[in-house]
């Protein structure tokens, strides 16, 4: 499990762990400051941008829950490059990986393009792959929506453009599922339950939050004035810009029953994430 020291793959491990039949390696990019909480995970550093360390972690290592890098996308995908070699020099059999809902190489979305290009390295590798293309987590949104709490307005160049809010405890639970099952051989679109544009989001803020929210629908060249003038680095700025390019395709609008299907339980609502975040 690459990416063991983050939330989501801190969950993947746990649920793999649970199994007794699972011997779990977490892999993070340092080493750990505690010991494991279960004697079936095994703690070891490996840094997406060392690739020696990256084979010696996966060896004999028969599944890989490969969690995808962050920061600028020509750093993102070298790293992808690492693990999938890695993995393939190592002899893993089956690769899980998270991908994005909007891996296209014609993808305005600087990370759809990246997950594009994973994609096509997963299925040259020589490994079985099972994917995951995950749509925009519900717990990353939120750092607007708490915004929007404060000052009364969601301010995104989003248009009428439609987004299906996935939570991230739902795609761990997709990634652990696929993991423990035979290589499917293809990618999974794992979404949320419903298809919102940002005035029903904003609604259904409202509503659960007990306060005026509004949507205000921004020109991409206001936002990027708006939020260069908040400090926002150069590289996000870029990064938020062009998912929202992406969101106004409606490349993020179809409903996929796949969380249902591999996991047998129904997604989350965004809804229920609200609620939580009542208090």
């Amino acid at each position: 499990m690459t990416g063991a020291g983050g939330q989501l793959g801190g969950q993947v491990v746990e649920l793999l762990a649970a199994e007794e039949a699972h011997e779990v390696v977490a892999v993070s990019r340092r080493e750990p400051t505690s010991a494991p909480r279960s004697r079936h995970v095994t703690a070891v550093a490996a840094d997406y941008a060392d690739p020696i360390a990256l084979r010696a972690a996966l060896r004999d290592v028969e599944t890989l829950v490969f969690v995808s890098s962050d920061g600028e996308t020509a750093k993102v995908l070298l790293h992808h490059q690492n693990v999938v070699r890695a993995a393939a020099d190592s002899g893993v059999a089956h690769i899980v990986a998270l991908s994005g809902l909007d891996a296209d190489l014609t993808s305005p979305f600087c990370y759809g393009v990246t997950y594009g290009h994973t994609e096509q390295l997963l299925y040259a590798s020589g490994c079985s792959v099972s994917i995951a293309r995950a749509s925009i987590f519900t717990e990353f949104f939120m750092r607007w929506l708490t915004r929007a709490r404060a000052s009364g307005q969601i301010r995104l160049p989003a248009a009428d453009g439609r987004i299906l809010l996935v939570s991230r405890a739902d795609v761990g639970h997709c990634l652990a599922a696929l993991a423990t099952d035979a290589p499917t051989g293809r990618h999974h679109d794992v979404t949320g339950p419903e298809s919102l544009d940002l005035a029903t989001i904003a609604g259904l803020a409202q509503h659960a939050w007990g306060v005026p929210i509004e949507y205000v629908d921004l020109a991409p060249a206001e936002y990027c004035v708006e939020v260069a003038r908040e400090g926002e680095s150069p590289w996000w700025l870029y990064a938020f810009s062009s998912m929202f390019d992406s969101v106004r395709e409606q490349r993020w609008a179809a409903v996929s029953d796949e969380v249902l299907r591999i996991t047998g339980s129904a997604p989350t609502p965004l809804r229920s994430v609200l609620a939580e975040r009542l208090a």
